[in-house]
């Protein structure tokens, strides 16, 4: 996991380009080289671990497909909405470490094929709903963390890389905040 205060979304979003993801084999595909990288050979059937961004590709041509349990959908969602919605401020579940990385690509795929059929704009729409409603649910709880005095390991435990990257941020501005309030004296900052 990286050094979350030295990183931004945009660093977290490529470390999961680049992470190894399984994939199962649609096709016999030779091995080929790319750059250095060696991709293949695949059998027809066989799992395999391979980069994201590779993966992305060789299913966009249909030579690999990623495990059912690794694709979000409108139901997925909706359980995660609906775990949020029945927790107390204080609490935030656990969600995989690349929910967000998955959420933006499922995102994304929607809103290009929305615009194709209108049963994908219905699907887009509900799923835009419950994607802003789960980030909304625990940036509210993420805000109550970060302004508690007392930080622990227990209390972020939960949170993913991006939003312990909120967490942080909040909480040193709110510490900021906190000490010029009740440290001010006339004429410093």
């Amino acid at each position: 996991m990286p050094k979350v205060t030295s990183v931004n979304i945009g660093n977290l979003d490529f470390e999961f380009e680049n992470t190894n993801v399984r994939v199962t084999a649609n096709r016999n595909f030779p091995e080929t080289k790319l750059a250095g990288l060696t991709v293949g050979p695949f059998e027809e059937g066989n799992e395999y671990e391979i980069y994201y961004w590779i993966a992305g590709e060789l299913a966009k041509q249909g030579i690999v497909h990623f495990p059912k349990e690794d694709y979000l959908d409108p139901a997925k969602l909706f359980k995660t909405q609906w775990k949020e919605r029945a927790q107390t401020s204080g609490q935030i579940s656990a969600l995989k470490d690349d929910f967000y990385p998955r959420l933006r690509r499922y995102v994304n795929e929607l809103r290009a094929e929305s615009t194709k059929t209108p049963e994908k704009m219905r699907e887009y729409e509900t799923v835009l709903h419950l994607s802003r409603d789960i980030v909304n649910s625990r940036m509210r709880k993420i805000v109550s963390l970060a302004s508690s005095p007392t930080q622990t390991e227990q209390i972020t435990k939960n949170l993913t890389c991006e939003e312990k990257l909120l967490h942080n941020h909040l909480s040193n501005l709110i510490r900021r905040w906190r000490k010029q309030i009740l440290d001010y004296e006339e004429g410093k900052e």
